[in-house]
């Protein structure tokens, strides 16, 4: 990697960080992410330029407002490194090249509704709903070269030949790859919901789909689901595990008895089980981001198997 470029990218990706920060506030209240300028969200006291570099502000600051001195989440700062890093990510992955570009766009896009979706529970139309046609744009400018990519030639003859036959292919692909993955999303949760009578999954979590397919295609979105399907699994366990063992603690000041104890933490495990709403944008988005940077050569070491 050029250092200069390296480090242009890794600031540019502090500086996007920092507006989506913005974005990630505003969006879900319905405001504006341009106007009105940032401002303390518990004294609305304006931030000052100087007080709104990203990064640097929050650590001079040492992650509290100039003005009433009430803390600012690091969630802040955590969301502006990860954005220079996936960033700088990118430009390792890919180069300087429109695939670059395309992917530093995803990566932005996923990263607010990661975050967004675990602090709310939403996942912003104005945030999947551009990022399916820009996924579908980028299509034309970076051959998705997926699932229908390889396997269509053989089986559809397009009458049109050369260039233009990849570029319809790679358009085919993307929109293939969103139905594929929204259909999928929409279909587990109607399951879900005959089955339990809640709703699992909201369309949110369809769009973002919708939106991951456009940018990967069919092979990619199929991964993401999959490898989302497994993290999330694991983490609900884990959840209900340590629930039990927490509350069964709780309960053996109460009871003298360990297995009437383990019982009660048990009950109060499986009542987290059924009522707690797991942010599955956070799997989906995060599994996405492992996808687009890994999926690949992940599929071809697994096609090397056989």
């Amino acid at each position: 990697m050029d250092p200069f470029i390296a480090s242009a990218t890794f600031l540019f990706g502090l500086i996007f960080g920092s507006f989506l920060n913005v974005c990630i506030h505003r969006l879900p209240l319905g405001l504006s992410v341009v106007s009105p300028r940032s401002a303390c969200p518990h004294c609305k006291t304006p931030i000052a330029f100087y007080d709104n570099l990203p990064v640097v502000s929050w650590l001079i600051l040492r992650g509290r407002c100039r003005h009433c001195k009430a803390p600012i989440s690091p969630r802040y700062l955590m969301i502006e490194v990860l954005t220079g890093v996936l960033f700088l990510a990118c430009y390792w992955y890919f180069g300087l090249t429109m695939s670059f570009l395309k992917y530093c766009v995803f990566a932005f896009l996923l990263l607010g509704l990661i975050f967004t979706d675990a602090e709310t529970k939403l996942l912003p139309d104005k945030l999947t709903l551009p990022g399916i046609a820009l996924g579908i744009v980028f299509s034309q400018l970076v051959p998705v070269n997926d699932l229908a990519s390889q396997f269509l030639p053989g089986m559809v003859h397009l009458p049109i030949h050369g260039q233009l036959a990849g570029h319809a292919l790679s358009l085919l692909d993307s929109l293939v790859g969103a139905a594929a993955g929204a259909s999928f999303i929409y279909g587990a949760g109607a399951a879900y919901l005959r089955w339990r009578g809640v709703e699992g999954m909201g369309f949110g979590d369809v769009k973002l789909m919708a939106m991951v397919g456009a940018f990967l295609g069919v092979r990619l979105t199929v991964l993401t689901i999959f490898a989302a399907s497994l993290a999330g699994s694991l983490f609900g366990i884990a959840t209900v595990l340590v629930v039990w063992v927490k509350r069964t603690r709780r309960f053996m000041r109460r009871f003298s008895n360990l297995q009437a104890a383990r019982r009660r933490g048990w009950q109060s495990a499986q009542m987290v089980y059924r009522f707690y709403q797991m942010p599955f944008g956070v799997f989906l988005g995060s599994m996405a981001v492992f996808s687009f940077l890994f999926g690949n050569d992940i599929l071809h070491w697994y096609g090397s198997l056989w």
